[in-house]
Parts: C-alpha cells; structure tokens; sequence
C-alpha cells in the first residue's frame, strides 16, 4: 500500500456493487425508522420512487416541487450525462416533499435535501443509507445507489415492469446490463431451474 493510501477504498477503475433492498419489509422499516425525520424520509421515498442518482436528487431545488400534485413533472439536468431528463413523482413522492417543505422554511432557490451544514452530499448520502439499513440488521452492501436500485428493483419483481422499460429508464444499453444492475439475473436464472416439466 501507498502512502496515503485509504486500504478501505477501492482501487482506481474498479467498482463496489450496493445491493438493492429487496424485501417490502426491509423498506418498510426503514420508513418507520425515518418517519419523524422529513429530510431523510423524503430523500428516501424519492429516491426508491425514482430512477434519480442520489447526485441528481440532491439538485431539486423547493421551488421545482412546492405545490405539485401527484404524477406531475420535474425536469432535471442529470449530472453524470448532462441531459435533460423529466421525472414523474407519484403520490409518495408528493406528500413527502410536501412534509419536507412544511417542516421548514426552504426558499425557492434552495435544494430541499439539506444538512446540519448545508446541502447534503453524494457520500453523506452514501453514509446514511448505510446507517438506514444497519439500524434495521440489513445484511449486505448498501449506499447512495441502492436507492435507484431498489426503484429498478421494485418495479420488475413487485410491479412486473418489462426489461425494455427498465433499460429505458436507467439509459442503458442493453437488458443484460438492467438485468445485472437491478441484482436480479442470478435470481430469475435460478428460479429457471424450479420450474418443474
């Protein structure tokens, strides 16, 4: 090892794979665990109900979701490709922003994900999904972008959405690579196998 060198970061070019969380219960609890906390309760509902890295949802400022109505759109500026991008935020969405909002005074030009000091970052982020999913005995790899990932998740075990769909919606380029994102090709390859003929 280097000097200088952090042994718990990896090395330059390789990458951590976060998990999704899988199980609605799993969820569930974490909702609990943040439900007296409206920051951290909508950075969480909004990031599992949207297909938004965690660097892009950190750039909605009040004034894009004071008053929306559930199902409206909020267009985003995506930091990693620099496209335009419009997002549909449903019900949960809404009334969790709407909470966040009403807690607060937060004016128009100010992000509605904020610290202690400041905006929030992409490692604090990082931070406290792991901390969410330590508090409830989560075993696995977690962070920032297990938020997306449980969105992507979700919606192709829980609610059936077609791979096409999904890739679409993460901007990849191929349903392999959803497949491999979302955690779940080793699963429904497996499940092949307890298909009785």
């Amino acid at each position: 090892m280097q000097k200088g060198e952090n042994a718990n970061h990896p090395k330059k070019g390789s990458q951590i794979k976060v998990a999704p969380i899988r199980e609605l219960k799993d969820i569930k609890a974490i909702k609990k665990l943040l439900e007296n906390h409206p920051t951290h309760y909508a950075l969480f509902i909004v990031g599992i109900n949207t297909n938004l890295r965690a660097s892009d949802l950190l750039r909605i400022r009040a004034g894009q979701v004071r008053g929306l109505k559930p199902m409206n759109e909020i267009e985003l500026k995506e930091k990693k490709t620099g496209k335009a991008r419009r997002i549909t935020l449903n019900k949960a969405c809404v009334d969790a922003i709407n909470r966040l909002l009403a807690s607060k005074n937060i004016e128009d030009t100010d992000p509605i994900f904020q610290g202690q000091r400041g905006t929030l970052t992409v490692p604090s982020v990082n931070r406290l999904v792991k901390s969410w999913c330590k508090a409830i005995n989560l075993r696995g790899n977690y962070g920032a972008h297990t938020l997306r990932k449980t969105f992507g998740y979700q919606q192709r075990v829980r609610f059936g959405m077609g791979l096409p769909e999904l890739m679409v919606c993460f901007n990849h380029g191929s349903q392999r690579q959803t497949l491999e994102y979302l955690c779940i090709q080793p699963d429904e390859v497996k499940n092949i196998y307890a298909n009785e003929i």
